[in-house]
């Protein structure tokens, strides 16, 4: 059950403020696997320590605090999925990678830069996905910060370029269709073009039905850079020699290669194949 709460506005990561929900706090830690005590426990916390103004980030902060004290380590790493697409920057790469991923585990052939020539110009395509005869342009827009939004520009941007490469009489070149993937949120501008356009969004919590934090969830295709019992030196390591997924730790001599102690593996090992079923 919901503490009951006064009502106190916090800050979002893009600057816009709202009223502080315990249900939505609850609901994320739910998702994350975390114990009905666990739950209660940092709900409560938050509760008592809340004051205007609070960031969603210093609320996240606190969670996950507890969680990777008090909760085995897959329920703190599932709770951190969305700051640990943050962790896959600067570059933007292996978010593309991971992407890519995603949609082999739903039965897509995936493929990352993918140089093709539309009707009227070349273009490289981020992902480029084919399944069932049909075949998608993917553009791939990375944000390292929570609050980046992906704005009408990009979505216009990304229209046009996959009207050109359906419109081409080549079909080794040809897309069906064209998606705009982020790891954050659209603005209601480019949400209502793409409506309009026809123009495929996903982000993290949009649209409702098949999001991008549902698929991971459905898929348990998780980034490497969930994992707490990696440093964020040794993640980026790995993702420097683009081991982007979790399940790929469980390669041979892959950790020690890259430099985690033989007396720690076991530990990361474990957490990944809690983590991705493994």
């Amino acid at each position: 059950m919901s503490l009951p709460v006064r009502k106190i506005l916090i800050t979002k990561a893009d600057g816009e403020k709202e009223p502080f929900d315990p249900a939505k706090l609850e609901q994320s830690l739910e998702n994350s696997g975390a114990s009905s005590t666990a739950r209660a426990r940092v709900t409560a916390k938050i509760v008592r320590e809340l004051r205007e103004g609070m960031t969603t980030e210093q609320i996240y902060r606190h969670a996950f605090d507890i969680l990777q004290r008090e909760e085995p380590h897959p329920v703190a790493a599932r709770y951190s999925v969305k700051r640990a697409l943050f962790a896959l920057g600067p570059s933007g790469f292996p978010f593309e990678q991971f992407l890519a991923e995603l949609l082999r585990a739903k039965g897509w052939h995936a493929r990352t830069g993918v140089a093709l020539t539309g009707r009227c110009a070349p273009h490289e395509v981020d992902v480029l996905a084919e399944k069932g005869g049909k075949r998608i342009g993917i553009e791939a827009k990375f944000h390292n910060e929570p609050g980046g939004k992906t704005d009408i520009k990009d979505a216009l941007y990304v229209h046009a370029r996959y009207e050109d490469l359906r419109a081409t009489p080549d079909k080794s070149q040809h897309v069906d269709e064209g998606w705009l993937v982020t790891n954050t949120s659209f603005t209601r501008n480019a949400i209502r073009y793409a409506q309009c356009s026809g123009l495929r969004l996903i982000g993290w919590d949009y649209p409702r039905a098949d999001n991008l934090m549902k698929m991971i969830e459905e898929t348990r295709v998780h980034p490497l850079t969930c994992l707490t019992t990696l440093s964020e030196g040794e993640k980026h390591r790995l993702l420097d020699n683009k081991i982007v997924l979790c399940k790929h730790v469980f390669a041979p001599h892959v950790l020690e290669e890259y430099g985690i102690k033989p007396m720690r593996i076991p530990q990361v090992l474990e957490e990944a194949h809690q983590l991705c079923g493994i």
